[in-house]
Parts: structure tokens; C-alpha cells; sequence
């Protein structure tokens, strides 16, 4: 199923340009491969000059270029490339690995692999009357890996990969008709055997080893493989290597040429999340409805920067939300699109696949509709415009840590659990229960921490109402009506700590710091404190005392203080009105009642009895959500 998709995408990759007119896959026995420098060599094989093929970037990099094909090297006795390769192969020296003999002696000669690259040219090159192809076989017969030093050839040079042209860079050798026909006759194999094709269901020669699959995230550079049978243990029935899972070599080019194309993070079709990277492609009538949802897509999990484009998108999702059809919505998207996503992750020379969904992209919108519409809080954890995508989400699940100047650091991906990462992008894209971990996870940094999130409080909101850990569906926004115990201890708490902010201003240690953790946990022992100190805070503020962001009568403020905290505990218990413990479910709705109380927006409208200077006491500078973080 995924190889199939994969191989039928190949197909309409190779119907398709980018932006400079070139095909955006190569066609079959080439591969795209990052080629650092051009040999431009005249009619007697003399070398020319050397051209970089390198990207404007700060730090340039090889350009990419279609090239015939590569393969998997292993084994001592080397194997070259046709028409292009390594210094190491192509011109026999490699960079010395000696550090301290690096300066004086910058490279050390290969000979082996430069007489494999040798010989195996001036074989299949010998009898050609190409001038191009003859050009090269004169290059390697007079040239010696000394010559690299004679030739005051550039050090950057070294192990780079190399290709070849006549008179100029751009008349490539490997593109000249004749290398082109004598390499389609290299790849027809006497040795393949012929089989049943697993993917196309035709009878064709079947590949021993596959294409190697580069740029999954902390794989080998060299690339893995997703079909791999290197061991007998591996093996049935007598069978060796690629004849276990018989894929023909023309689709087993396709897959992997696919799947090579949507890794490349430029193609803009690749997600890093935690340890997987994440492909995506569509399937449609027509290759414009296809785009359009492949961008689509990215744009949710990759806002864009312009906020009224990134608006515009989760727009889209708010409208499937409230139900209105897709169709009516945005017409270029169709709900019968074919939508694929698929995981990978490395392992040693191998790739695991850690999810893969088959669905329409109607239902994959719902599914992520429905996602953010469960992560909705009030107030916003996120501003229009500024919605997290999902690395964002899972970053709140690791440690927050301040430099030097009481400043948030940058979260790492590093400390995101990949399993974890893996089981919520596949609630995500599903509609499924999220993970209980993340429940865990969130209430446990907040405990260690200190750090009350809105992002994070959404997150624990999302998970208890999806998964129905509670009877009765925590709201949007604040709910006085609600009689949950939990919710409404997390409501106090918040007033207490408002209580003493307005009395004493800001404090290197408050309520919150000190108590947070017994509070959520423990509200017997910890809560008859916390309203001790709360009557001598509520004593001050009727004393006259006050924080010097509270502008208005102290005396009003201590009134609208007390009358909530009158709502909050007139449905307790009068004997036992506190709990002795709190489950990790209960804690979860303590810390939402607590956000949703501590920072609420208050108008006039709503309550008469409001102070003007509300939602200045009701702030905290160091509360502002993870935008706030360094980038």
C-alpha cells in the first residue's frame, strides 16, 4: 500500500516542472545527488578548469543534479559510479584524516578506488566515437592522483562528489546523448531474476538491493532502506536479498525517488516531529487539486509568517468546525482528495515506519478541525494569526529554563519523547483519544517548573475532554456554574494569589511558587494556609495597602475579592470542604479552573461590581505565553 502510493506519486512527479523548468524527479536509472564541482575538460582530455557548483548561501552548499543513478557501496571492493563520483573514486585522493598532518599535506592518494573508477570507464567507454565520452577516457589515462597537487586544484575540493564536462560547465558529459544510451544499456541486468512484481502486479526484473532513502532526521547520511534483507534470519524459503519481497527495479526506482523527493526539506512536504519525519503527498483528477491540499496541509502544521495568511487557514478549519461544507469554504480543495501521510524514523542502516495514513482530505480536515477546536481556550493561548503547530505543542512537554537573566530559553526538541511524539500526531491526523501520556507530562512540568502556560493548559484541557476522563466537558472559558470540586479549587487558589499581588505587589517567591504543588495535590493540608494568608492580604488591601498597579480604591478591589471567593466555596462541603488528594484527571481540571479564573478578561458588561484596574491586577509579566521565548 505504501510502496504503491509512493510509485504512483513517482508518476505524477514526472509530469511535473519547477520553477526553472526542469523535472522535478529524474527520469529512470538517474538520481538527484549533491554535486560540489564540475571538471570542464577540452577534446584531448586535458583539464580546463574547475568550476564550483555550489548554492549563494552563507554557507554554500553542493547544488543538487540529475546524475545516473547511485547505490549502496557496501563490501571492501569498490564500486564507482558512471560519470560522476568522489575525489576519492573520480580523481583518487581524498582529505588526509590526520588533523595534524592536514595543513602541510591537506590530502593523501586512494589508488584502489581511483583504478576501480579507471578501469571500469575505459571498459564500457573505450569503443565509443563520442568526443565527450572520449575526452573523459583520455582524462583518466593520463591522470595520476599526484596531479592534484600539480594542478593546484582547491582544497574544498577534497571528497566532494565530481562531475565531468567538454569545453564548458554546462555541456555535462553524462548528459550527452551517446553516455545517456550506454548507460540505459547498463541497467538492463543479465543477473536480475524475473518475478511477480509486488507493486505494479507485472512480471519484470526484480531489484536485489533497493535505491538508498536519504534525509530521514538522524539517519545515516549514506541513506537506509525500508526493504532490507541482508541476513539469512531475515530470509524465506531459500530466497537472498531483494527476492523475499519481490519489487521490480523500475518500481523500486519509483518508490524511492518519490520518497527521496518528498524528504528534501526545500519540497516543502517533510515535518520534523520529535524523531519522525513526516512526508505528505495527495492524490487528485488533476494535479492542481492535489497541490492545493499538499499546501494546505503544510500551512497547518508550518504557519505561514504573514499573519493574515496564516488566519486565512486555521479560518478554514474554525468554518469545517461549525460544520459548513469544505467545498463552500475554500472550492480549490476537494473533500475527495486522496491525502497520505507517512512517519519514518532511523534505524542503524534501516527506516521504520511509525505511522502511515490512508484517508480523503475531507475527513483528514475534520480530524483537524476537531484538534483545534478541543485545544481552544479562553483566554486565547494563542494570538490570531500566531497558532502553534504541533512541534510547538509537544516543545510545552519539556523543561522551561531561564538564562542568566530570568529570561525563557529556547525549548529543545531533543528532550521530546519520540514515542510520545509519534502517538500524538496520530491522534492528531486520526480524531483518536490523545495520548494519556501528555496529561502526565504536562501536569508533571508544571509541578517542576512552575511555568502555567495557556498553550499547556489547553493541551490538559484538549485531553480530559476528548478522552472523557470526566463526566461532565470542561467549557471554553470560565464556568462559575460548574460544581466540580477540582475546577473550583483551581478557581480559588487563582483569587488568592490575585489577593496577594494586589496587597504586596511583585515577590521573588509567591502563593504560587511556594504552594502550587500541595495546592493541586493536596488541598487539605495546603488550602487552610493559603486562606490564612489570603484574610491577612484581604486586611491590607482594606488598610489602604496596596501594589502600585492597583490605582483604584483598595477597599472595592478587597470586596469583588472576597465576593468570589464567597461563590467559589458556597458549594463546598462545610465539615470536609477540602479534599486529601487529588488524581492526576483532578489535577488537570484544578489548573484549567485556575487559568481560566486568574485571567479572565473582565469587562463592565458582564459585572457592575468590577474595579477599573481588574485587568491590570489580574497580570503578571512573566505569565505571557511561549512566544516569549528566545528564538
Amino acid at each position: 500500500m505504501i510502496l504503491a502510493s509512493l510509485a504512483r506519486y513517482y508518476r505524477r512527479l514526472a509530469t511535473e516542472t519547477d520553477e526553472m523548468g526542469n523535472p522535478k524527479v529524474p527520469p529512470y536509472g538517474f538520481s538527484e545527488e549533491k554535486i560540489g564541482w564540475i571538471l570542464v575538460l577540452d577534446k584531448e582530455g586535458r583539464l580546463k578548469t574547475t568550476v564550483p557548483n555550489l548554492t549563494a548561501d552563507k554557507k554554500p552548499q553542493p547544488k543538487l543534479m540529475s546524475v545516473p543513478q547511485s547505490f549502496k557501496r557496501p563490501g571492501t571492493t569498490p564500486k564507482p559510479f558512471f560519470l560522476w563520483d568522489k575525489t576519492s573514486y573520480a580523481l583518487g585522493v581524498e582529505a588526509n584524516k590526520n588533523k595534524a598532518e592536514a595543513k602541510e599535506k591537506p590530502f593523501t592518494p586512494s589508488e584502489k578506488t581511483f583504478d576501480a573508477f579507471k578501469q571500469y570507464h575505459l571498459d564500457l567507454l573505450q569503443n565509443s566515437e563520442d568526443e565527450g565520452l572520449q575526452a573523459l577516457c583520455r582524462f583518466l589515462q593520463n591522470w595520476q592522483p599526484a596531479h592534484f597537487a600539480a594542478e593546484n586544484l582547491p582544497a574544498e575540493m577534497l571528497d566532494a562528489n565530481i562531475a565531468f564536462s567538454l569545453e564548458k560547465p554546462t555541456a555535462l558529459i553524462h548528459k550527452r546523448e551517446a553516455a545517456q544510451t550506454l548507460w540505459a544499456g547498463c541497467l538492463k541486468s543479465d543477473e536480475a531474476l524475473e518475478g511477480l512484481c509486488l507493486i505494479s502486479g507485472d512480471t519484470a526484473p526484480i531489484a536485489r538491493l533497493h535505491p538508498a532513502i536519504k534525509g530521514v532526521f538522524g539517519g545515516q547520511s549514506s541513506g537506509g532502506s525500508i526493504i532490507s534483507f541482508n541476513k539469512e534470519a531475515f530470509a524465506s524459503f531459500g530466497k537472498e536479498q531483494g527476492a523475499n519481497a519481490p519489487v521490480s527495479e523500475q518500481s523500486a526506482f519509483a518508490y524511492t525517488t518519490a520518497l527521496n523527493y518528498l524528504l528534501r526539506r526545500e519540497n516543502n512536504h517533510c515535518l520534523t516531529i520529535g524523531d519522525a519525519s513526516t512526508v505528505f503527498w495527495a492524490e487528485a483528477d488533476d494535479n492542481a487539486t492535489a497541490q492545493a491540499a499538499e499546501g494546505f496541509f503544510a500551512h497547518v502544521f508550518t504557519p505561514p509568517d504573514d499573519e493574515q495568511e496564516s488566519a486565512k487557514v486555521f479560518n478554514v478549519l474554525e468554518q469545517i468546525g461549525k460544520g459548513r461544507p469544505l467545498q463552500e469554504i475554500a472550492p480549490e480543495l476537494s473533500a475527495n482528495t486522496r491525502f497520505y501521510i507517512l512517519g519514518l524514523a532511523p534505524n542503524a542502516a534501516r527506516i521504520s515506519v511509525r505511522f502511515w495514513l490512508d484517508t480523503t482530505f475531507g475527513q483528514l480536515a475534520e480530524n483537524l478541525a476537531q484538534h483545534w477546536k478541543d485545544l481552544h481556550i479562553e483566554p486565547s493561548a494563542w494570538k490570531k494569526g500566531k497558532e502553534p503547530p504541533v512541534w510547538r505543542i509537544l516543545l510545552e512537554t519539556t523543561p522551561k529554563r531561564k538564562d542568566a537573566e530570568g529570561r525563557l530559553k529556547k525549548s529543545e526538541s531533543k528532550d521530546i519523547p519520540p514515542q510520545l511524539a509519534g502517538e500524538y500526531m496520530r491522534s492528531v491526523l486520526t480524531g483518536r483519544f490523545y495520548p494519556k501520556t501528555m496529561l502526565t507530562r504536562m501536569i508533571g512540568r508544571i509541578r517542576s517548573d512552575g511555568y502555567i502556560s495557556g498553550l499547556r493548559v489547553a493541551v490538559i484541557k484538549a485531553v480530559i475532554n476528548r478522552n472523557s476522563l470526566y463526566r461532565e466537558e470542561l467549557k471554553m472559558g470560565l464556568n462559575e456554574e460548574t460544581h466540580d470540586i477540582p475546577y473550583r479549587l483551581g478557581r480559588l487558589f487563582a483569587i488568592i494569589e490575585l489577593a496577594q499581588s494586589s496587597a504586596l505587589g511583585e515577590l521573588n517567591a509567591g502563593v504560587r511558587d511556594k504552594f502550587y504543588g500541595g495546592a493541586s495535590s493536596s488541598p487539605h493540608s495546603t488550602f487552610p494556609l493559603l486562606l490564612d494568608n489570603y484574610r491577612t492580604h484581604i486586611s491590607a488591601l482594606r488598610k489602604g495597602r496596596k501594589a502600585k498597579w492597583v490605582k483604584g480604591d483598595p477597599k472595592k478591589l478587597a470586596n469583588w475579592l472576597e465576593g468570589k471567593v464567597g461563590e467559589i466555596i458556597g458549594v463546598f462541603d462545610a465539615e470536609t470542604p477540602f479534599p486529601r488528594h487529588l488524581s492526576l484527571e483532578e489535577q488537570g481540571r484544578f489548573v484549567v479552573g485556575y487559568y481560566q479564573q486568574r485571567f479572565k478578561k473582565y469587562n463592565k458588561q458582564e459585572d457592575g461590581n468590577i474595579p477599573e484596574d481588574i485587568e491590570q491586577t489580574n497580570y503578571l509579566a512573566d505569565e505571557a505565553d511561549s512566544e516569549n521565548e528566545e528564538n
